[in-house]
């Protein structure tokens, strides 16, 4: 039964992180090769893939002749993760205010009023 937890840890988000960028099926083997230094063991990726799976973050399957190999791919994009993270942040610390959220960065960055200028006329280039 999957879990419906749509947060992520920082070690399962270095997984999905690695799967998005190898933006294809890998194997647990094709994960590992690819962590910083102090590498995790090989359980403790399969251990990541599995709550994964369970969150509902990856799916899984088995190619025909590689035996109990289990390829992994992510169902979740990069961008919709990060929509959603940054959804529940407007939502849980800003009470659904864009405005608060915005401000807050605003001070917190102690951004200038060129920053500002630049970030809308960033906003105006994508329209």
């Amino acid at each position: 039964m999957k879990r419906r937890d749509n947060t992520l840890t920082k070690g399962e988000y270095q997984i999905m992180t690695i799967l998005w960028d190898i933006n294809r099926a890998a194997c647990g083997k094709d994960i590992l090769e690819r962590c910083e230094e102090p590498k995790p063991t090989y359980t403790t990726i399969a251990t990541y893939l599995k709550i994964l799976y369970e969150k509902g973050f990856v799916d899984y399957f088995k190619k025909e002749g590689e035996g109990k190999t289990q390829w992994y791919q992510a169902k979740v994009t990069r961008p919709e993760y990060t929509r959603q993270t940054m959804q529940n942040v407007k939502k849980n610390f800003f009470d659904g205010s864009i405005k608060s959220m915005f401000s807050y960065f605003v001070k917190e960055e102690k951004l200038t009023q060129e920053d500002i200028m630049e970030l809308l006329e960033s906003l105006e280039d994508e329209e």
